[in-house]
């Protein structure tokens, strides 16, 4: 029996990294895990056992060990299906852009909904410095700054295609670390893989003119070593977040700034919307929350559709 993590999922076949190498691993029959209904039953991240074939070539996955964590999503091609990410990870980069195309607010309090909920240090990475010329993007900078920085989440403002010193900015963050890294189509996640491990050799293409969204070109999770025992994970680029199974009364626990408020409230089942004698609601009103952080929970309460 074999012990290996898995580095590279290709649909049906995956690369598996073992004391021995590389080997080449499927799957036999179906995996359900912890009740969920999962487009892809194994990560990039996973360790996993396996058993060698008659060919002593491939191999086959006998067993997922359990996972310290996991990245997920609602899959935006089945219904009431989920996506992971990646698993056992250490951080999470999420990497954004102010334009071409321009990431939101709403999108990364999705993101940073989902990495809180298992107590994943995440970090923003504002990309294509070099493009922020206009006010109103400087403005954005700004504010993403003022949101998220209080919060306890870096902010890197960098140009993964014109700064010299990326590696510089990046490397005391992620060193002997197994980081995501994630965001949009068209952000510079393959970009900025390809500066910090020249080695991956990541496809990159330039953002639409005609839509100003990205193109697809990471078609696969990948993890990539860096450094003596980090690890980049690139991801494919991501159109929407779903936030999945989190319930009402539990969202508030996944708000940094409003977790250690809870259970002031007049009521215990508050949902911090329009309750009497609401702690969150007198916070919010006297501004130690950020009304479009306040925004994004209950967007993400109410379930709306309009966040990209």
């Amino acid at each position: 029996m074999e012990k290996g993590r898995v580095i590279k999922t290709t649909g049906s076949w995956y690369m598996v990294q073992t004391d021995r190498g590389l080997i080449q691993a499927r799957l036999r029959g179906k995996f359900k895990l912890e009740d969920l209904k999962l487009t892809n039953p194994i990560a990039v991240g996973d360790w996993v056992e396996l058993e060698m074939e008659k060919d002593q070539l491939t191999a086959v996955i006998t067993q997922i060990l359990p996972r310290q964590n996991y990245v997920i999503r609602k899959s935006t091609r089945k219904q009431h299906f989920s996506h992971i990410l990646a698993s056992n990870v250490d951080q999470a980069f999420l990497i954004i852009t102010v334009r071409d195309p321009r990431t939101s607010l709403g999108f990364i309090d999705r993101f940073l909904v989902s990495t809180e909920s298992f107590r994943i240090p995440a970090s923003i990475i504002v990309n294509k410095s070099d493009a922020l010329k206009k006010e109103k993007d400087l403005e954005y900078l700004e504010l993403i700054k003022e949101i998220y920085e209080p919060l306890g989440y870096p902010v890197f403002c960098l140009s993964a295609l014109e700064d010299e010193n990326v590696s510089d900015i990046l490397q005391p963050a992620l060193s002997d670390k197994t980081t995501l890294l994630a965001g949009h189509s068209g952000v510079g996640k393959s970009t900025l893989l390809n500066r910090l491990v020249p080695e991956a050799k990541q496809a990159t293409k330039p953002v639409s003119k005609f839509t100003s969204k990205g193109v697809h070109t990471t078609t696969f999770a990948e993890m990539f070593p860096y450094g003596d025992k980090g690890y980049l994970i690139d991801t494919p680029g991501i159109k929407e977040f779903g936030i999945l199974d989190i319930e009402e009364h539990e969202l508030s626990h996944y708000f940094v700034e409003m977790r250690q408020y809870l259970g002031q409230c007049k009521y215990n089942n508050c949902k911090h919307v329009n309750e009497p004698g609401c702690k969150l609601l007198e916070l919010l009103e006297e501004g130690y929350i950020h009304p479009y952080r306040y925004d994004s929970y209950l967007k993400i309460m109410y379930e709306e559709d309009s966040y990209r």
